[in-house]
């Protein structure tokens, strides 16, 4: 250790260059250049002091980043949409329940209505309310007037009146009452709806026309047919749970069967197809995602002997020669080429 501390010494002393450098004589062991006691306190109190003192700033200065207010953004105004209930069935939903409450509504109790038309408190009910037994309230029309206007045309329903002696044998007897009454509905500032006046008592609305659909005339059901076996087959599973519809539906079609079944058996009557006239008749293999359209008639059997004809629109899209079930249960196609199609 001696020799090691006189060499460091020697070596220091011998050195011009470290001189030069402005190393000054002082005492140095494993590298480091030791300085007097004192100058060594001073110097470690004057850096605790520094760190100290940079942690308070950098504290103070975080609070005060948290306590300064967030910059706004402006975020630009975007015009509210109208009420989704307004744009679909909300002046109908109201106008069934502004007609069924009108009708409970007799003399003193003209409050009642004040939710659905805030002009009430003007008017005075004369006498108290009809005797009706309502089974069904239902709009049937609903005709936009302006913007955010609209005239509802609500069917009520009454249970029939119970027979008189006057009534028995007139016809009149267990019919039960059907009414009709148009509402004005407008929508308020907050985008509620409210009735801009009383019930009206109307007429029946006029019938429409029949829809014109796009098949070609039905035929009977023949049951050798592949294509009626199939069919029979599709709707045996789909209303009465008696089999399987999946190995007849194309790849990736699903079609989830009726649960629970409503039926006990099922029957192909008739069918009809769109562009053809003979949707039974002999063919050759089709090819490939080669497609059809059918109208198919059922009879469905329930408890009790009570049968129910259905018809369901079937799509058919053709795989290693044989048909398959591509879509069931979509809306019947219409008649869009302005010939007369069969109803």
């Amino acid at each position: 250790m001696k020799g090691w501390l006189g060499g460091r010494r020697r070596a220091r002393q011998s050195d011009p260059e470290l001189e030069e450098q402005g190393f000054e004589d002082g005492w140095e062991t494993g590298g480091w250049v030791t300085t007097s006691t004192g100058a060594a306190a001073l110097v470690t109190t004057g850096m605790r002091w520094g760190a100290w003192t940079m942690l308070v700033v950098g504290s103070v200065a975080g609070v005060l980043a948290l306590l300064r207010p967030a910059a706004s953004t402006a975020v630009p105004r975007v015009a509210a949409d109208k009420p989704a209930v307004l744009q679909t069935a909300g002046p109908a939903g109201f106008a069934e329940m502004y007609v069924t409450a009108f009708l409970q509504t007799g003399q003193g109790q003209e409050a009642a209505l004040a939710a659905y038309f805030p002009a009430v408190r003007d008017v005075a009910f004369p006498s108290d309310a009809e005797d009706l037994q309502l089974e069904q309230a239902a709009a049937v029309r609903v005709k936009d007037i302006s913007h955010a206007y609209w005239s509802v045309t609500v069917a009520i329903r009454t249970a029939p009146e119970k027979t008189t002696k006057a009534d028995a044998g007139t016809g009149s007897e267990d019919q039960p009452g059907l009414r009709y009454f148009q509402v004005p509905v407008r929508e308020a500032r907050d985008g509620s709806p409210v009735a801009a006046a009383l019930p009206a008592e109307v007429a029946a609305p006029a019938s429409g026309a029949e829809a014109e659909l796009g098949y070609g005339g039905a035929v009977e059901a023949v049951g050798s047919s592949e294509l009626v076996q199939t069919l029979q087959a599709v709707f045996a599973a789909y209303l009465s749970g008696r089999g399987d519809v999946a190995p007849y539906l194309s790849p990736g079609v699903k079609v989830a069967p009726v649960s629970p079944a409503p039926y006990t058996e099922v029957k192909v009557r008739r069918v009809a197809e769109v562009g053809g006239s003979d949707p039974l008749g002999e063919r050759d293999a089709p090819t490939d995602g080669e497609r059809r359209q059918l109208l198919v008639h059922l009879d469905a059997a329930a408890g009790a002997g009570v049968q129910r004809p259905l018809t369901y629109a079937v799509e058919l899209r053709a795989r290693d020669g044989r048909w398959e079930i591509s879509a069931l249960g979509a809306p019947p196609s219409l008649n869009t080429s302005g010939n007369e199609g069969v109803k």
